[in-house]
């Protein structure tokens, strides 16, 4: 029989989930991502692992259909005897009481473990977001400048999710954690010893005072999670424990499995043997500097009013516009923004926008085999992902802070093998599509 896996985590959309696989990966841990949650027979096929992933599209469900979502996903991590089960959350924490709310994925997920309080990892320094005091900060793109998150420029005005709360407690309590405990930063600077000390004195306070539903852990730079890690680690050995946040959790936790020999270092990202489409989804500012570096692509800007409305003539005339211009051998760069936007359209519905960018997808490769793509917007890349024959992904090479390169396992033979870059509207540098056409060392 398969051994169980250390950590089961669920990704509440598809690019944040590759960023866990990616994170896991480079560790030297064994990691698979299952594009939903697999079965007995999936997972002994898979063969050992030490992170199990499960990608999913939380982040833009209400909190009923999140409870049908996760519970299968409970279900899966008692059954296997995992440690730790992790639910992924963005990096910047966006959610709301109606949509992707994370209190409602910790009331339908902590009754598959024992610990009876849930840990919250608040930054993801490798990303530029640091959590000091409860309150989270993000750099706007890769190296930018750092911003509260209520005043960050994209995250603030984000179309399904704004952030208008820095406060991670004050953010979680309106989604129903209405007791979080911070943990300040110092405490993980001084070592893990000094960090469990403050852990004890939160779970376990002076009467009549009641243990807390939740800690948070604030994240200030990479050095504070190795004790973060060990801490968590020791509380997961003793009792099954639900962790939530970004990628963090993972490789805090990393650190605590020990040394591996097969950490992975940066893999060089090789260059294409053919054409790459990309589907561009997002509307930050960060995925338009990337799109206006693209020079090697033929872009297309699709027609985001009719495509949300699910106008079937659109739809085929993208797809086979698209799909001619690759299997001439051209670059094709598809858009859901004109240049001279400046903002969403209030008049699109962001969510239809994303399944019909999901449907084009698989619209254009049913015309034309490719054998690498990607797809830039959270939830772009959910309903992309979900779209498709495919059953899996694996880790390939880094593409850079919050993007992976993985590889497409599916029965379908013509899909098989295909490599995929998702990412977040926020996530990679200016040069990622190009780097997806070139290559990088």
């Amino acid at each position: 029989m398969t051994p169980a896996p250390a950590v089961v985590y669920y990704g509440d959309d598809f690019t944040g989930a590759t960023d866990t696989l990616g994170t896991a990966a480079r560790a030297g841990l064994r990691a698979l991502l299952f594009l939903e949650t697999p079965d007995a027979a999936r997972i002994e096929c898979a063969g050992p692992l030490d992170v199990l992933g499960i990608a999913g599209a939380a982040r833009a469900m209400t909190p009923e259909a999140m409870q049908a979502e996760l519970a299968p996903v409970a279900a899966l991590f008692r059954s296997l005897g995992a440690r730790v089960l992790h639910y992924k959350t963005c990096s910047t924490f966006d959610s709301a009481p109606h949509i992707g709310s994370i209190g409602a994925a910790v009331r339908a997920l902590r009754g598959a473990v024992e610990q009876p309080w849930t840990a919250i990892v608040g930054g993801q320094p490798n990303l530029g977001r640091h959590c000091l005091f409860g309150h989270l900060f993000a750099a706007a793109g890769a190296g930018g400048e750092v911003f509260r998150i209520d005043r960050h420029p994209t995250m603030s005005l984000h179309p399904v999710t704004p952030m208008h709360e820095s406060d991670l407690r004050l953010h979680l309590a309106g989604q129903g954690l209405a007791d979080v405990r911070s943990i300040p930063f110092t405490a993980a600077s001084s070592g893990s010893h000094a960090l469990g000390e403050a852990l004890g004195r939160a779970l376990h306070p002076p009467s009549p005072a009641k243990p807390p539903e939740a800690v948070l852990f604030d994240v200030a730079d990479a050095t504070q999670l190795a004790a973060i890690g060990e801490v968590l680690w020791a509380h997961a050995r003793r009792d099954t424990l639900l962790a939530v946040g970004p990628s963090s959790v993972v490789d805090a936790m990393a650190a605590a499995f020990g040394p591996r020999a097969d950490a992975q270092t940066a893999a060089a990202v090789t260059p294409a043997t053919g054409p790459v489409l990309v589907l561009a989804g997002s509307l930050s500012p960060v995925t338009a500097r990337q799109v206006a570096a693209a020079q090697s692509f033929d872009i297309v800007w699709l027609d985001a009013p009719r495509l949300a409305q699910r106008d079937a003539p659109t739809l085929q005339r993208h797809a086979r516009d698209i799909a001619q211009a690759l299997a001439r051998g051209r670059h094709v760069l598809a858009c859901t923004r004109p240049p001279e936007q400046a903002s969403p359209s209030p008049d699109v519905d962001a969510q239809a926008l994303a399944r019909a960018g999901g449907d084009l997808l698989v619209q254009v490769l049913a015309r034309v085999p490719l054998r690498r793509v990607g797809v830039a917007g959270g939830d772009t890349s959910s309903h992309g992902v979900q779209a498709l024959d495919a059953w899996g992904l694996s880790y390939v090479a880094d593409m850079g802070a919050g993007a992976s390169l993985c590889r497409v396992h599916s029965d379908d033979t013509r899909l098989d093998g295909m490599e995929i870059m998702l990412k977040g509207g926020q996530m990679g540098t200016d040069d990622v599509f190009e780097r997806l056409v070139h290559g990088a060392g």
